[in-house]
């Protein structure tokens, strides 16, 4: 079915409830493990209903933020997202408590009751009032980010649309666009520091009112930490600026050299790759899809079959206009057993990286619609990020297609920027451990935290170089921050592992699918490590797999170095 046709209908909260009685008591009641699985799976397809329905209102309104019925849609879903989660709480504790656990046990195995156990440790009904107050602030958020016109030389822009001339080869032009984009920023400074003082504060008294210090812990539980601790992040953060910031700082330093800029580098400098510019997509943005569906296509059966799918059924939007959300993403659409597929295209080499990211995301989805329980369709979002930055690299094999003469700086570029964003994704993950065990701090010692971890993680970066960022606000800017506690360092555990798949394209690509392909299809049935394992690869919480990663990428980016 085309999405355009999907037919949306607010979820009925009380119907839900009413629904989940009936199931619930079913459940209860039932005579054997037959009865129980057949309550089980109607349990499921109420959830996954419910959320279908969410979806779509999400999607909608991401795709254009002033249409009114899906604002109000979003508002509402805002409102009984917490009230559904208490719902499905209620059978969570049934199922891990059941009599029949042994028998479902055997049958669906053990993570599904491992994952209820953190569940029911992650929320409660005491915490629903600050669960919508948080809802009602990250949607706050994102409105405001995507309300931004921004003035370059007498025109408007989107976030996403100036992304091009904060690229650009003309220093001058370039400056100019990092200052405007800043000056939106700073414009709103005092609000962002608003939703953002209230969104830990909130979060802190959740974290306090379900027996913990503070959120950190609460965090994890909500994350769906099942195999790892905030100490193994620690000590992979660590291992991070043992390992991985030297590489980067070198790196960076050839570039100031290759483009004649000075080190430290303001961002606005940094982000110049090459002296005669950035790789560029060749051809327009219908170009860039026409030559993702042919990458599709030539990976293998199963992956044309996807490809061909989402575009029949325009389950992706990927072309930047005003009143669209900033970012990307991929959700799924369960009821329907597809994904879809949002982002901003830009006319940057981020179109083609997301493209591909988000296919990857998409993809693993595709390959896991049938499995049941839906909760095994996905795993956890670590797992999940190796699905999208290895599809990264596959995406390598059609970069002369995609990129032209600028094929090489590509592979140069993104390479260049895998191993140097797991430096500020670690810091991102930092911050916020900071911020959230000392929720007490005022917005402008919050900037000077961020400043402080800049120095030991971004050598490379001079702060006085740029209003809003050198002023230790760039976080501000990261979606994550405020959306998503705890969700970045996935992003740097994942892009290590997808170093170490793409090491392993290099010399022997078929092993390097099949291995892929095994990943994928056991989707959310193993745990991050077991799922690693099963791909044949080493944990990134192992301090020697960071130090292999970092000798092997630096030494293909030596090999392969541009000059110009």
């Amino acid at each position: 079915m085309k999405f355009s046709e999907m037919k949306y209908e607010r979820p009925d909260i009380d119907e839900i409830r009413r629904s989940a009685d009936s199931i619930r008591k079913e459940f209860e009641n039932a005579e054997n493990l037959e009865a129980a699985d057949e309550c089980f799976r109607k349990w499921d397809r109420l959830i996954a209903h419910t959320d279908t329905m969410m979806s779509l209102a999400y999607v909608r309104n991401s795709i254009n933020t002033q249409d009114e019925f899906y604002e109000n849609e979003v508002e509402y879903t805002d409102e009984i997202a917490p009230v559904f989660t208490e719902i499905q709480q209620s059978f969570a504790r049934l199922l891990v408590n059941s009599r029949f656990r042994e028998g479902l046990e055997k049958k669906y195995g053990r993570l599904i009751f491992l994952n209820s156990e953190i569940f029911l440790k992650a929320f409660s009904k005491e915490i629903i009032p600050e669960t919508q107050q948080t809802n009602k602030l990250e949607t706050a958020y994102q409105k405001l980010i995507a309300s931004a016109q921004i003035e370059l030389d007498g025109k408007k822009y989107t976030i996403s649309q100036l992304s091009p001339f904060k690229q650009s080869a003309d220093d001058d032009l370039r400056r100019r666009a990092w200052l405007a984009e800043a000056g939106f920023y700073s414009e709103n400074g005092d609000k962002l520091d608003e939703i953002f003082d209230s969104l830990v504060k909130l979060r802190d008294q959740k974290g306090k009112k379900l027996g913990f210090d503070n959120f950190v812990r609460l965090g994890y539980l909500q994350m769906n930490r099942n195999c790892y601790t905030p100490e193994d992040v620690e000590k992979f953060r660590r291992a991070v600026v043992k390992y991985i910031v030297p590489v980067a700082d070198r790196l960076y330093r050839e570039q100031a050299k290759r483009t004649g800029l000075e080190y430290p580098m303001t961002f606005a400098d940094s982000a110049l790759r090459f002296r005669d510019g950035n790789p560029k997509p060749q051809g327009t943005s219908e170009d860039i899809l026409r030559t993702a569906k042919q990458l599709y296509h030539s990976l293998s059966d199963e992956t044309a079959e996807f490809i061909d799918t989402m575009f029949e059924d325009g389950l992706l939007d990927v072309l930047s206009k005003k009143g669209k959300a900033s970012g990307g993403y991929c959700t799924q659409l369960a009821d329907y057993k597809v994904p879809f597929i949002f982002a901003n295209f830009n006319g940057t080499a981020d179109d083609v990286e997301v493209m591909t990211h988000e296919a990857g995301h998409a993809f693993a989805f595709w390959c896991a619609r049938d499995i049941f329980p839906s909760e095994y369709q996905s795993p956890t979002l670590e797992a999940c990020e190796i699905h999208s930055m290895t599809m990264e690299f596959f995406g390598w094999r059609m970069s002369d297609e995609f990129f032209g003469s600028d094929a090489a700086k590509f592979r140069y570029n993104h390479l260049f920027g895998a191993i140097t964003f797991i430096p500020y994704g670690a810091m991102v993950d930092h911050f916020q451990h900071i911020i959230y065990e000392k929720p007490w701090l005022a917005p402008s010692q919050r900037h000077e935290v961020w400043k402080e971890l800049m120095g030991d993680y971004m050598p490379w970066i001079r702060l006085d170089g740029t209003p809003f960022y050198g002023e230790g606000r760039g976080w501000q800017r990261q979606l994550h921050i405020y959306e998503n506690p705890f969700y970045y360092i996935d992003y740097c555990l994942a892009q290590t592992v997808a170093l170490e798949f793409r090491e392993l394209m290099q010399t022997d690509p078929e092993k390097a699918w099949t291995q892929y392909m095994k990943l994928v299809r056991r989707a959310g049935t193993q745990t991050f490590d077991e799922l690693v394992e099963t791909a044949g690869l080493r944990s990134p919480f192992d301090e020697e797999t960071l130090k292999e990663v970092a000798e092997s990428t630096v030494k293909w980016l030596d090999e392969n170095g541009l000059r110009s």
